[in-house]
């Protein structure tokens, strides 16, 4: 009997972990609006006799990846930290990079490494298209297979400016819960990034186990091995061709780009959208805008500059913005229990 009594309490266990609806504890949160608005839309959205109810199949989150997700570590993007790598200190490439590359490379490491994090912004504008222009360059000629074991071993690398950190590692805990969460809810969660969507691939997929279909994000043309000056509506792959990344940027997935972007491939306007910054601005205004279903927009304010690398004089004024917009404001220093972990300790910039 007693073995009985047993097999039934496993078997309820188990049945009560697979349904998802509060494994979630939200251990790494303080008690806060946004997160008692997220989890009051979540709890109507699954409950049937409510009216917030949502279908399962319409149930879609979308979240930006740097600054939201993952640590903008100096305050920067884990791609540009990458390509300055690629350029600067990668013996296998460094000897042919072109003078454009190596300006670019110079200049965001001194923005990263000299740059005052108070001061607000590093780069001059358009250096995102100058960056995503030039990275398609510098990763041109690799296989698919090749950038992502190239990717897989800068991740392994330690951040310079924190202690027990690596490229890796660096998730705010508190918005792995957020995607825990919604997945145990029955969310389709998808990862639109105006990084590379090869590089937040092997990021998210890995880290926080997000299905490469989900991740949409800034894309470069792919060519066959053999296909020479081809176009591919003419060229019929052969046995013996690999895929390479070519040095054709195609879309740089920022702004409105992200909202054309969900169109095409997801197809439903999402009901929840999660980033922090104006290049979210475009997505979170597509969510709560004319949707058939309730929906939300939340918006990370990277306002802790004791644990993390915040531009305070830049982000002060982003609360009022953000709330006379409809977002739900997430205040990294207020809401957050901790960011990366008790163990992650922020190191000063030290100029090189």
């Amino acid at each position: 009997m007693k073995k009985i009594i047993a097999c039934l309490l496993a078997v309820f266990a188990l049945c009560s972990c697979s349904s998802g609806k509060a494994a979630t504890k939200f251990e790494y949160w303080n008690e806060c609006n946004s997160l008692t608005t997220l989890k009051e839309f979540v709890s109507n959205s699954v409950n049937e006799k409510s009216k917030g109810y949502i279908p399962q199949e319409d149930r879609l989150a979308v979240f930006d990846m740097d600054g939201t997700l993952y640590g903008e570590l100096y305050p920067t993007y884990l791609e540009y930290v990458m390509y300055q790598y690629r350029v600067l200190e990668d013996e296998t490439y460094k000897s042919k990079a072109t003078e454009e590359q190596i300006t670019l490379a110079t200049e965001i490491k001194n923005g990263i490494m000299d740059g005052q994090p108070t001061a607000g912004n590093f780069y001059p504008s358009g250096t995102d298209m100058r960056h995503a222009t030039l990275a398609a360059e510098v990763y041109a000629g690799m296989t698919v297979q090749e950038f992502n074991a190239y990717v897989d071993a800068f991740l392994q690398k330690e951040v310079p400016t924190f202690i027990n950190m690596t490229y890796g590692s660096a998730f705010y805990l508190p918005m792995k819960e957020v995607v825990s969460y919604l997945q145990e809810n029955d969310y389709s969660v998808y990862v639109v990034s105006g990084s590379d969507r090869m590089l937040c691939r092997r990021l998210c997929c890995n880290y926080l186990n997000i299905a490469p279909d989900h991740i949409i994000g800034m894309d470069v043309e792919l060519r066959a091995t053999n296909q020479g000056d081809e176009p591919g509506v003419n060229y019929t792959l052969i046995p013996e061709d690999q895929i390479l990344r070519s040095s054709n940027l195609v879309i740089k997935n920022l702004k409105f780009n992200k909202v054309a972007l969900i169109n095409k491939e997801i197809g439903k306007q999402p009901v929840l959208s999660f980033g922090n910054s104006g290049g979210d601005q475009a997505m979170h205004i597509y969510t709560i805008t004319n949707n058939p279903y309730p929906s939300a927009a939340f918006m990370l304010v990277a306002d802790d500059a004791e644990r993390d690398y915040a531009v305070l004089e830049k982000t002060k004024d982003y609360p009022k913005k953000w709330s006379d917009l409809g977002f739900n404001v997430v205040s990294m220093k207020n809401d957050f229990k901790t960011i990366y972990g008790e163990k992650v300790i922020k190191k000063p910039v030290v100029a090189a």
